[in-house]
């Protein structure tokens, strides 16, 4: 009998790893709260085995990103998820919550101790089984156009576009309008013709979470009234107190409720929900043009589609803000 319940369990245990998410982050974090966020929903769902968080991606080479990054990580107590950085050397910025994460919380990692990203996603999808990983993607996309233009290396003999095509089951991209939109962030990036470049060049599925979603919910408010010294309530209030679009709403000593852009290509990405959070149009392609903007071109079957919101925003609102303060309990 004691045999019979050892295998059980064992059993138990190898078909919840295999059902876990393998999930790469691909994140612009520190410019905006909701990549903070987001990334304390992954901890959130690692530590109900429902996800497995291969790698955080940073588009950007702020100084502090990588401390920041690594003190989150150590926070939720998964501090072995490697962080990759894109190449080419830091700046500061004040007003990002990079610093004052890394000056809050404990960290080991700066930018000159993690590999580029480049060279970690070589590593990290050679590692991995083919057609086993999520890549979700909240920022601009120049570490996949680096990617998909890099060679063999000692991690595999396959170009970086083939294997990111053998590696990669689907692609969730936070990002552009639908079904369509002039601009959008994570679009442009100050990088022209890079998200244009990108979706010429791959043919993954991928499944797009647009502006139009995220803007709709609003949340964070109720970090007011959490632990003062938890890492979402120093991030977002620093957020909400300094960046120059939240400016003429922020009121001296609380958090500003703030748009959830990234979280909803988390959530999509580890749970999914549609039929019961939103719908996927398909039957086309999203069109990039070089300076961020973007239009779903209706008539073609590919292996495309986007995230339509079906359920009420602040419904949305409650369960995200749940699933990042997944470590309180809120009354």
């Amino acid at each position: 009998m004691k045999k019979l319940l050892i295998l059980l369990l064992s059993l138990m245990l190898l078909i919840n790893v295999a059902a876990q998410v393998k999930i790469i982050f691909d994140t612009d974090f520190g410019g905006d709260a909701d990549d903070l966020g987001a990334l304390a929903m992954l901890h959130g769902f690692v530590n109900n085995s429902e996800c497995d968080l291969l790698a955080v991606m940073l588009w950007t080479n702020e100084k502090y990103a990588v401390p920041a990054v690594d003190a989150i990580n150590r926070y939720y107590g998964n501090p072995n998820v490697p962080i990759g950085v894109r190449a080419g050397g830091t700046y500061v910025s004040e007003t990002t919550h990079n610093k004052i994460l890394a000056d809050n919380f404990p960290h080991k990692l700066k930018y000159e101790d993690v590999l580029s990203t480049t060279e970690l996603y070589r590593k990290v999808l050679a590692e991995n089984d083919d057609n086993s990983v999520v890549l979700v993607t909240v920022g601009p996309l120049l570490n996949i156009k680096l990617l998909l233009e890099s060679g063999p290396c000692d991690y595999s003999p396959l170009t970086g576009k083939e294997l990111l095509h053998q590696k990669v089951k689907e692609m969730v991209v936070m990002g552009g309008q639908f079904p369509s939109g002039d601009w959008e962030w994570n679009f442009n990036g100050g990088m022209p013709g890079v998200t244009k470049f990108v979706f010429e060049q791959i043919d993954l599925p991928v499944v797009f979470s647009g502006y139009e979603i995220g803007v709709k919910i609003k949340t964070g408010d109720v970090f007011n009234e959490i632990n003062k010294n938890h890492p979402l309530y120093i991030g977002y209030y620093h957020f909400s107190e300094h960046a120059s679009w939240m400016s003429d709403y922020f009121v001296e000593g609380r958090i500003t409720a703030n748009s959830t852009y990234d979280q909803t290509a988390v959530l999509y990405a580890v749970r999914g929900g549609l039929g019961e959070w939103w719908e996927k149009v398909e039957g086309g392609y999203n069109k990039s043009d070089n300076d961020g903007g973007n239009v779903w071109v209706e008539g073609v079957k590919t292996n495309h589609s986007y995230l339509k919101l079906i359920a009420e925003p602040g419904d949305m609102a409650d369960l995200i803000d749940s699933l990042m303060l997944h470590d309180l309990i809120i009354e």
